[in-house]
């Protein structure tokens, strides 16, 4: 497909999402069909020839619409919601044709940098504590995960680095293994079951705190199986208080909860993944109360908010807490904007190979980025894009000479 065609499916595509949309009352809001349904429908494998675009686009119809759960029905009234509007659609098509792969600032500055921005507002919108925003000199921030699952997971296990690390220097008798054997995490017994599965991939116990007659965990309840647990000598390090429960949307007491947590050196993370979005309409936010002393809240934009799964936003104090737990970054992720930079001692060639992967992305007309072969600075030269052709690496092999050619008369000039 090139560009001309793309542009005229491109047309097609937009033509019939909308009209799907706008005509989805009239469809049957869940599908009539028993598994396996369409394994008949399609061949066992891949077609050896290619089919043209008006067949492939038939398919939708005929094959994939009879399976589909119409989530945006205003029949569908199960799970929760899931947002989803035009421009959500049309800034999906824009990233998708864009197609960075955001890891690193230098990967692409603008998405580092607009995610960071964004969430900054949403913060806002919601009234978060200035603790959790980044600005231009804060502490905190928030970053995009797939889902509020991830977001528990991520939240448990800078806890529990933050936790062993703790416990190390006031007992540095005790290994991590004896640490990790004690750790006990925390949630109600009407937390989504995501916390329970968080726990089992950190490796630590969770217990529930049982909920009274709202369904809600409150402090003293908390607080009993906290004291027993620590006679026991286990080390509470974890809780998950929910704003917004799955079965019923039941509100865990944050004024109450959060002091014992900040008393105990307990992680609070609070997971408003359903009810999170409310909390910008001013009448609601009082359900937030209590969020200036937890460590790390979430909640999700794409249930409410008219975003495109998946986009579940996630708020911490201390970001260091975060980029201490999970920063590992081999040498093709360094750059030289990140906070700390690379400090070797290698000489000679490797020497020169840095400076050449200096000039070379300075000069802004290619763009690698290196690696260690063992002691050897290496630039990594990979094939990306699906448009390259021989005149390219061409131009960019004799671009790399010239450059290097240079350099090497300017330290033999030293």
């Amino acid at each position: 497909m090139d560009a001309a065609e793309f542009r005229k499916r491109g047309k097609e595509m937009v033509d019939y999402i909308a009209d799907y949309l706008e005509k989805i009352e009239k469809r049957q809001v869940f599908p009539d069909v028993e598994p396996g349904y369409l394994r008949p429908l399609i061949p066992d494998c891949a077609p050896q020839d290619p089919e043209s675009f008006e067949d492939v686009f038939k398919d939708i119809e005929k094959i994939i619409m009879p399976g589909v759960t119409h989530w945006h029905s205003p029949y569908f009234f199960a799970y929760f919601p899931a947002a989803s509007s035009f421009p959500a659609l049309l800034a999906d098509m824009l990233c998708g044709g864009i197609g960075c792969v955001g890891f690193s600032w230098a990967a692409s500055p603008a998405c580092t940098e607009l995610e960071t921005v964004m969430l900054d507002w949403l913060g806002k919108m919601i009234n978060l504590p200035e603790e959790f925003l980044a600005g231009k000199d804060g502490q905190g921030g928030g970053v995009i995960q797939g889902s509020a699952s991830e977001a528990t997971l991520i939240s448990l296990l800078a806890a529990r680095t933050k936790t062993i690390r703790r416990v190390q220097l006031e007992k540095p008798e005790l290994t991590e293994a004896d640490i990790m054997g004690r750790l006990v995490a925390y949630a109600s017994d009407q937390a989504h079951s995501s916390v329970e599965r968080a726990a089992l991939i950190g490796g630590v116990k969770i217990k529930n705190v049982s909920s009274d007659d709202t369904f809600s965990v409150c402090g003293s309840a908390l607080k009993k199986v906290l004291d027993e647990d620590k006679a026991s000598g286990l080390i509470p390090f974890f809780f998950c208080a929910t704003l917004g429960t799955t079965p019923c949307c039941s509100f865990d007491k944050l004024l109450e909860l959060g002091p014992i947590c900040n008393k105990e050196n307990i992680w609070m993370h609070i997971d408003a993944a359903y009810a999170g979005s409310a909390f910008i309409c001013p009448e609601f936010r009082h359900l937030l109360n209590g969020v200036e002393f937890a460590d790390s809240f979430n909640f999700n934009p794409h249930k409410w908010l008219l975003v495109n799964f998946d986009c579940s936003a996630m708020w911490v104090k201390k970001r260091s807490d975060l980029t201490g737990a999970f920063k590992l970054e081999p040498l093709y992720l360094q750059h030289h904007h990140q906070e700390s930079g690379l400090v070797t001692d290698y000489r000679g060639s490797n020497e020169l190979n840095k400076a050449l992967l200096k000039s070379i992305n300075e000069a802004k007309k290619i763009h690698l980025v290196p690696c260690h072969l063992r002691e050897t600075f290496v630039l990594r030269f990979a094939i990306c894009s699906r448009t390259v052709e021989s005149t390219h690496i061409k131009f960019a092999w004799q671009h790399i000479s010239q450059l290097a050619t240079a350099l090497l008369k300017t330290w033999e000039e030293l």
